[in-house]
């Protein structure tokens, strides 16, 4: 049995943070069901991350729902709002990522949650948590990153703010949910205690990048200053980032730099002889290393680095990575189905549990798929009727 076997999440969540939470704990053995509006579902089905449509929707809800079930009700008629506390009387967690004050409105917030069933974990997420002017800002992922500082860490010093190219803000509040929930679980599954668990993306985008902060901190204020090139953290000095070759890029993390000069057969390097030059003139050696790196292939370079322990890489599209047996032996692609037939491919959860991968043949839903299933199952007859 998978750890949250006969576990059962009702899901209100939409986008990508609540979903990723939810998904986390479906890849784990619990059963989770997507409370989704009527004729519209999860926002997400339609909001479209490429030009890419699969079996009629958004790919990025085929990669963050699988192996769910839908529920598709109308919130604002009280029958279908009863069908939906009937299921949280028997659920174990609660999850949703609307604005402060929606659930409130709905009648699905945690004190009346609770009230149906005190044993229940109800995890949320909002953008900028419960309280102060910000509160009801849209809490997407680009707007988090760009007001929390995290922008200014990434790109060259003359790129401006630099956002990453992923939803980041939005897996990291996902993946805190996912954790406090579990610890949640443990302390009901000792004590039947339920529990109340808040994540907002933007504590999840400071917590991200608690090392940069604390040296900020404590460094007098003074704000991190990006390299003029190739760079790959503000703060860490050279040789630390990624440079062109002849062939491709090769990334470099942190060294000695005389060690380096002399690997690669650069003896301006062998120069720069105190630690300290690596922070205190990081452009220099960059611009020195970087027009040294572009005389060889890749792989040339590599051959010299690699057997003298030095951290390195090849720098790999998806193409080269998923072609490459150092991917191929994780197993990380699977192929899901979804109930009409249709077949995609994608990643399978990272996490291995006595040794086996968690993986499931189960895509994701089609809106309102699992109805006539769920209300036979959960929901009484009176209930229907009421």
């Amino acid at each position: 049995m998978r750890p949250l076997e006969d576990y059962l999440v009702i899901d209100f969540s939409q986008f990508l943070s609540g979903p990723s939470a939810s998904l986390r704990l479906a890849d784990m053995g619990a059963r989770v069901i997507k409370i989704e509006r009527l004729g519209v579902g999860d926002i997400c089905r339609t909001l479209y991350t490429s030009n890419l449509i699969m079996n009629g929707e958004s790919s990025v809800f085929h990669a963050i729902n699988r192996n769910k079930e839908s529920f598709e009700v109308d919130l604002k008629s009280e029958e279908d709002c009863e069908m939906v506390r009937e299921l949280l009387k028997k659920a174990d967690v609660m999850i949703h990522n609307f604005r402060p004050g929606v659930m409130e409105r709905l009648g699905f917030d945690y004190p009346a949650v609770s009230a149906l069933n005190p044993a229940i974990v109800y995890g949320e997420i909002s953008g900028y948590g419960t309280a102060g002017e910000w509160k009801n800002k849209p809490g997407q992922d680009l707007l988090l990153q760009s007001v929390t500082g995290l922008t200014s860490l990434t790109g060259n010093a003359d790129s401006g703010p630099v956002a990453m190219g992923l939803s980041i803000i939005d897996m990291l509040a996902g993946a805190h949910l996912a954790q406090g929930i579990l610890a949640c679980l443990y302390r009901k599954a000792v004590k039947n205690q339920g529990g109340f668990v808040q994540v907002s993306m933007m504590e999840s985008a400071y917590d991200f990048q608690f090392e940069t902060i604390t040296t900020f901190m404590n460094d007098g204020g003074s704000l991190p200053e990006r390299s003029k090139q190739n760079n790959a953290n503000a703060y860490l000095g050279a040789p630390y980032g990624i440079y062109q070759t002849e062939n491709g890029y090769l990334a470099l993390a942190m060294g000695s730099i005389p060690q380096l000069g002399n690997l690669l057969g650069c003896e301006k390097l062998e120069e720069y002889v105190e630690v300290s030059e690596a922070f205190d003139k990081r452009d220099e050696i960059k611009a020195i290393l970087a027009s040294h790196l572009l005389t060889q292939t890749t792989e040339k370079w590599l051959s010299k680095l690699e057997p003298a322990d030095i951290w390195c890489s090849d720098v790999l599209n998806w193409n080269a990575l998923m072609a490459h047996d150092g991917f191929k032996v994780l197993n990380m692609i699977q192929e899901v189905q979804m109930v009409d037939g249709y077949r995609y491919e994608t990643t399978r959860c990272p996490i291995r549990i006595d040794g086996e991968l968690l993986t499931s043949p189960k895509g994701s839903p089609k809106l309102g798929q699992d109805n006539e299933k769920i209300i036979k199952e959960f929901i009484t007859h009176t209930t229907i009727n009421a």
